[in-house]
């Protein structure tokens, strides 16, 4: 049975993505984070409790809703082997050429018996404000019935985009927030720029493609 494109999308609650910020439909946006993991397990009982003590501290000095993901994805470790495959093919002793055989063959079975899982985190930081939708009527009276259509589309673009603009700026303040928050307590985060993003959206909804996920820079 076929799906129509159109009524797929409509559950998608994205309108686009302008410099990495992810514009809803609803005039809401959003930042996405990428953190790095945590061993606490590594960690001294003393050092334990401190970085716990810090995380509450950091959560409960949030004035906003602030969403955290966790991606799980199966370890693509193709390109692994075909490194392996490449050196192998570059062996001339005997002794290493058949370690390196032997090795590709143990990575093979191993990964095919156990399923090797990667883990990627991320911190998703909103700001929605109330937004006046203006019409073309309204646009009409503020500038006059007779002005041109392309005068009154260039001046709504121009409003939208100082829209937006005042809303990244309340944005980039939340973030800012997180990355000095999380940050105390020993995490690092990047935020995801436009490819990342759209990147991030795709491998969402195609599951099915087992490529690497992103790393922080």
């Amino acid at each position: 049975m076929a799906i129509d494109a159109k009524s797929s999308q409509e559950f998608v609650p994205i309108k686009e993505v302008r410099n990495g910020i992810i514009i809803l439909k609803d005039g809401g946006l959003r930042s996405i984070l990428l953190a790095s993991s945590l061993n606490l397990s590594l960690k001294s009982a003393d050092e334990q409790t401190a970085i716990i003590s810090e995380f509450q501290n950091f959560l409960n000095g949030l004035d906003f809703p602030t969403q955290i993901c966790m991606q799980s994805r199966r370890l693509d470790i193709r390109p692994y082997l075909m490194t392996l495959e490449e050196r192998l093919k570059e062996q001339t002793e005997p002794l290493l050429k058949i370690q390196t055989k032997e090795y590709i063959d143990f990575i093979k079975s191993f990964t095919d018996e156990v399923n090797i899982m990667t883990k990627t985190f991320f911190i998703v930081v909103p700001y929605s404000a109330n937004v006046i939708k203006s019409s073309n009527k309204m646009m009409d009276s503020f500038m006059g019935s007779g002005a041109p259509k392309k005068q009154i589309e260039d001046t709504k673009k121009a409003m939208d985009m100082a829209s937006f603009e005042e809303k990244r700026t309340q944005l980039d303040q939340r973030v800012g927030v997180i990355i000095s928050g999380l940050g105390r307590v020993g995490i690092r985060t990047s935020q995801l720029k436009t490819d990342q993003v759209v990147e991030l959206f795709y491998k969402t909804f195609n599951p099915g493609d087992t490529s690497q996920g992103m790393k922080l820079q």
